[in-house]
């Protein structure tokens, strides 16, 4: 008899790597199945792939109070669609299944669907179908497609030794949100709204896949420190990181002024952030930064060297393996 082990003790990535062995079976069209990347990927013609992620989102789990119903619907799509954007993908669609407690009020499904609308329309592509039914917690499952031309494939594999680490946006803005919401520390709307309203980095994913440069990428809803460890593992490589090189942004340096070690530590470990985190190779890496929002954070090294932090005083630190893990949500509270 197998001994019992609770989902929460396991964690996310452990069952993730536990039911893609399951699910290892995979069509002749298909290159990446369960647990590969971000996104599935299947061949669909001579030019294209065709990638396919989905994201099950929680009333509980998932979605701050404070959030409101057009916010919700945003944030489920935009989980989907910053999964087609690590993969440089063009959007062509996202599906949404809605489980909802029987005394929903009509008025908040309608404006959770218009937020979900208006970030489909943000990202150029339309919600296109989906199921409803009804749940004991509101619940929502999306799916998002997308295309992408077959030399522009962005993977979590294939960083190379020497190769520079960067990421769009800014990192730990979501977190320092969250962290004055939970703490009632009044937050400027600019720091409020990248926990609420996170903007997938479709734009910047696609330009990224079509220069040519870049040799690894996914995103970073998880948290850097978490992202690093799943690119490290699919590209067998270590990286080094800078410290005072992690983009903060000035709202939160200024809402985090008396406590600059735990900003930075947010910058790590806490997800939310939906950016893009990718590896470049050194000759590409002007022209990379020409795009813009983009920061160079450190480096790729060699594997045995794993994964550290150099420290504004010089000294370097490992990085843990930590971050937003959804089975152990209610062990962390």
């Amino acid at each position: 008899m197998n001994k019992y082990i609770p989902v929460s003790q396991l964690g996310e990535r452990p069952l993730i790597s536990l039911l893609s062995d399951i699910f290892h079976e995979l069509p002749d069209a298909t290159l990446l199945g369960a647990g590969a990347d971000d996104c599935a990927v299947i061949d669909i013609n001579e030019n294209s792939y065709l990638v396919v992620t989905t994201d099950m989102l929680h009333r509980m789990t998932d979605f701050p109070t404070q959030m409101n119903p057009w916010q919700i619907g945003w944030m489920s799509a935009a989980v989907n669609l910053s999964d087609i954007a690590a993969m440089g993908a063009q959007p062509m669609g996202v599906l949404a299944a809605f489980g909802l407690p029987r005394d929903t009020d009509v008025a908040f499904v309608e404006e959770m669907a218009r937020g979900m609308r208006d970030c489909a329309r943000e990202c150029n592509t339309a919600v296109i179908g989906g199921d409803i039914d009804t749940h004991d917690e509101l619940t929502i499952c999306g799916t998002a497609l997308g295309t992408v031309p077959k030399g522009q494939l962005l993977k979590r594999k294939g960083a190379q030794v020497g190769d520079k680490l960067c990421v769009t946006g800014y990192a730990g803005s979501a977190g320092a949100a969250l962290y004055a919401l939970e703490n009632n520390i009044e937050a400027p709307n600019s720091i409020l709204k990248a926990l609420f309203e996170p903007m997938p980095r479709i734009k910047e994913g696609m330009k990224l896949a079509s220069i040519g440069h870049v040799t690894s990428m996914m995103d970073t809803s998880d948290g850097i420190a978490m992202s690093l460890y799943d690119l490290s593992k699919a590209s067998g490589v270590g990286f080094k990181l800078q410290e005072e090189k992690l983009p903060l942004q000035p709202e939160a340096e200024e809402l985090m002024s008396y406590d600059r070690v735990t900003l930075n530590s947010m910058a790590l470990y806490t997800g939310g952030d939906f950016e893009l985190i990718f590896t470049v190779r050194p000759q590409g890496i002007e022209e990379v930064l020409k795009m813009g929002n983009i920061s160079v954070i450190g480096e790729v090294m060699p594997h045995e060297k794993s994964i550290s932090i150099q420290k504004s005083d010089g000294t370097v630190l490992q990085v843990e393996r930590k971050g937003y893990e959804p089975l152990k949500i209610a062990d962390n509270k």
